[in-house]
């Protein structure tokens, strides 16, 4: 069975850092890209970022770009996102998504395959 499990979340005051990690199992992504997206209350699931299958290339939605990293670990299975300068409004559950179909799905929720179920980040101003 396939799992993404999230983790790293918290409360946090604005202009903090939090680091999310996902841990896949039963199943390698070392050739799959894998993404983040987030959703807030009342509101559709949307992109955070993404990463391709060897880290050489990422993608970040314009709201996230210069504060938010991803990254991955190969060998541990994991990806991670290095959130800083957290606002207020990047307050949200986030989600890990892996595609088997792609080893650089971007932005499209389509392209992904499995999802974790999520870990709470909540920005205080």
């Amino acid at each position: 069975q396939v799992r993404l499990v999230e983790s790293g979340g918290g409360l946090v005051q604005a202009g903090g850092s939090l680091r999310l990690s996902c841990a896949a199992s039963g199943r390698t992504f070392s050739r799959n890209g894998m993404g983040w997206f987030r959703q807030a209350p009342g509101k559709e699931r949307e992109f955070v970022g993404s990463i391709n299958w060897s880290g050489g290339t990422t993608y970040y939605a314009v709201s996230v770009k210069g504060r938010f990293t991803i990254s991955r670990d190969n060998a541990k299975n994991t990806v991670y996102l290095q959130m800083n300068n957290l606002k207020p409004e990047d307050t949200a559950v986030y989600f890990c998504a892996g595609s088997i179909r792609s080893d650089d799905p971007g932005g499209n929720p389509v392209q992904y395959d499995y999802w974790g179920q999520g870990t709470q980040v909540t920005v205080s101003s």
